[in-house]
């Protein structure tokens, strides 16, 4: 056989017996799996005020219709429509010239009888002597006194006509009863008015303070009662708080009028009157608003974020809780009303424990962990007051 083929065999033979020895080599063991990380919140008692949030509707404080309390012609129109205006203000000017003219009619009138009843005075008092010597009769006599009473008694009338035309003279001008915001002119200027009118000739409305109209069941009325006597200032001082259209709260303060508080007969819901202040008008007569209304305060009450919050297969509400080792274990848990993407806890969960926030995904019971402070931990474990809406 020629070398050259030795030399290759050789080395053909020594490749296979280097892989069979690399494979019989046991494989390197792989490292242990490092801890899940995970971030957790340690629950903390704070102050939990619970809430409803009911519909509701404006209404004015005080509302008047400007009517007139005399018939006439107007002549001119004396406001801004949907200014304020104050009490007493002018707001619309009838033609005065009929009512002038029934004034100067009855001061005539009043003269009139001023000067019969002087005239009737003098008669009486020039027959008083003569009846007395027996010159006259005593009929005439009485006459003459008759006439002297009817002529005074004229004279209280005509003085009691002639106010009466000074008072129409006055409300040829129609002032303001209240205060408050005019809406636009519902009468113009030219147009004939009259006390049968059913058209107000404008509308004013108070709404520095509004009425908030809301309704819940009249069985809820006694939680409500209850938890404003456990509040600061009695029964009517239980705070509201107005939220607008985009759920944000209004910087305006409530309170509940139980003075107000009335069963509607065919829905059984309460229609709770509440009392708006309303400085800014923001609020105005007739607006959809909702209203926050307190019905329960918890002194220690203990919130978990919502993500904290899983679902079992049964509809059980659980969470993650780690003990002091680190190890994670799932707990049911039994959540109530949610307050800024927070639930109450009702049972389950305690101030003190630490609950998994975020990486659920990767845990096993009795698993270690590297827990990491979950971001919003000191926005949500505050000891600030909170609110809680149902």
């Amino acid at each position: 056989m020629h070398p050259s083929h030795l030399t290759k065999k050789n080395m053909l033979i020594a490749a296979a017996l280097l892989s069979l020895a690399a494979c019989s080599k046991p494989a390197p063991e792989e490292g242990a799996a490092p801890p899940a990380a995970v971030t957790v919140l340690k629950l903390q008692a704070a102050p939990v005020l619970l809430s409803d949030e009911l519909p509701g509707r404006v209404a004015a404080f005080r509302t008047a219709d400007i009517r007139p309390q005399v018939g006439g012609i107007v002549l001119r129109r004396q406001f801004e429509q949907g200014a304020e205006v104050q009490a007493g203000q002018k707001l619309f000017q009838l033609n005065p010239a009929p009512f002038q003219a029934d004034v100067d009619s009855a001061a005539a009138a009043l003269q009139h009888a001023v000067a019969t009843a002087n005239r009737a005075s003098s008669q009486a008092e020039r027959l008083k002597p003569l009846v007395e010597a027996d010159a006259i009769s005593r009929q005439a006599y009485d006459d003459a006194v008759a006439q002297r009473e009817q002529a005074v008694a004229t004279v209280a009338q005509a003085r009691a006509s002639l106010a009466r035309r000074r008072l129409d003279l006055a409300f040829a001008s129609i002032e303001a009863p209240i205060a408050g915001r005019i809406g636009s002119e519902l009468v113009t200027e030219g147009a004939l008015v009259g006390l049968a009118d059913a058209t107000p000739m404008a509308r004013i409305q108070q709404i520095d303070k509004v009425y908030v109209d809301v309704r819940q069941p009249a069985a809820a009325l006694a939680a409500l009662r209850a938890a404003s006597a456990e509040g600061k200032g009695g029964a009517d001082k239980l705070p509201v708080t107005i939220l607008g259209a985009d759920g944000q709260p209004h910087p305006v303060t409530g309170r509940i009028l139980f003075s107000g508080i009335s069963v509607d007969a065919g829905t059984g819901d309460a229609v709770i009157r509440v009392l708006v202040d309303n400085p800014q008008r923001q609020l105005l007569p007739g607006m959809f608003v909702r209203a926050r209304i307190a019905r329960a305060v918890q002194a220690d009450g203990v919130l978990v974020p919502q993500q904290a919050v899983l679902r079992g297969s049964d509809g059980q509400a659980q969470a993650w809780v780690l003990d002091g080792a680190h190890k994670a274990s799932l707990k049911p848990v039994t959540v109530g009303d949610v307050v800024e993407h927070q639930y109450v806890v009702n049972g389950g969960l305690k101030a003190g424990d630490t609950v998994v926030i975020e990486g659920q995904e990767r845990l096993q019971p009795g698993a270690t962990v590297a827990p990491q402070p979950w971001k919003r931990a000191a926005a949500v474990a505050t000891a600030a007051p909170v609110s809680a809406v149902r």
